[in-house]
């Protein structure tokens, strides 16, 4: 069972987290953002952020693909709304944002924005997709 210790005061629950990161040693983590039509390059790019050293997350279901937990509208709206927070929750505990392919729509133009506010750095398979160059 793991043990819940308090926060020092004054340490945010962000800073608290990059100190246990710290203290864990471990490597960074690296969340994989885009469209999920390049789910293929995603899977590449988790095999070279892997090798590279780096703890990798990204996005585990693709809905343009069919499936039975999405195959009702209604059920597929809220599971696209519980899945765009999750991967909020993802871009949080990251260290850096890998964005892949070179189409940003929507939801990925408002993941790179929510990273930057948060300060994250943000790399780019395709540069000349930044939304913010």
């Amino acid at each position: 069972m793991s043990e819940s210790r308090p926060r020092p005061p004054g340490l945010t629950a962000e800073a608290g987290l990059a100190d246990a990161k710290t203290r864990l040693s471990l490597p960074r983590i690296v969340v994989i953002c885009g469209s999920t039509r390049f789910m293929a390059e995603m899977t590449e790019a988790d095999v070279r952020e892997t090798a590279a050293g780096r703890i990798v997350v990204k996005p585990g279901c693709d809905m343009k693909s069919p499936h039975a937990l999405w195959s009702d509208p209604a059920e597929a709206e809220a599971l696209k709304a519980r899945l765009d927070e999750l991967h909020r929750a993802k871009i949080r505990l990251a260290d850096e944002v890998l964005v892949v392919g070179d189409y940003i729509g929507d939801s990925t133009r408002a993941e790179i924005a929510y990273a930057r506010l948060l300060g994250r750095p943000v790399r780019f398979t395709h540069p000349e997709a930044d939304p913010g160059a």
